[in-house]
């Protein structure tokens, strides 16, 4: 069973996310799982013409700016693209560098980063993304829930 508080108190929530699209671009969908204890909340949502990166964040993204209140975070995700982007402080360069990757090209996805930034800067509130491969059960389920099949 997985713990529910942190040693300060808040609520801890784990959050395994998931986004693909059928093509790249092409349509695609995202799946959020937020679990507190034994409930469960299920996003998802989808667009007619996306990428597989954009599907990816923006599954992080609508779980974290769905809570409603300060918590500690456990993001979990099968997204190297958005590790990468945290573990290897992909995001701190681009930022640095004024949203320009280390080839001086414009960052893909700036939107959707800029959202998510605010919440992986604030570790009271988020930790991760944490790679998924021991949890494959919860990326199944996001993948139903958004409705498309991968692989």
């Amino acid at each position: 069973m997985m713990p529910t508080m942190v040693a300060d108190s808040r609520k801890l929530v784990h959050v395994f996310t998931d986004g693909s699209c059928l093509g790249n671009p092409g349509p695609g969908g995202w799946a959020a799982i937020l679990r507190f204890g034994v409930t469960e909340k299920v996003l998802a949502g989808g667009y007619s013409r996306t990428t597989n990166n954009r599907m990816e964040i923006m599954g992080a993204l609508q779980a974290l700016e769905a809570l409603t209140e300060p918590c500690r975070v456990f993001l979990m995700t099968d997204s190297r693209y958005l590790c990468d982007a945290v573990e290897k402080k992909w995001l701190v360069s681009w930022q640095r560098n004024g949203w320009k990757t280390a080839g001086k090209k414009p960052v893909k996805n700036r939107d959707l980063w800029e959202r998510l930034t605010p919440f992986m800067r604030d570790t009271r509130r988020t930790n991760g993304p944490i790679p998924l491969p021991g949890r494959p059960q919860h990326v199944h389920l996001c993948r139903r829930m958004r409705g498309l099949t991968v692989d």
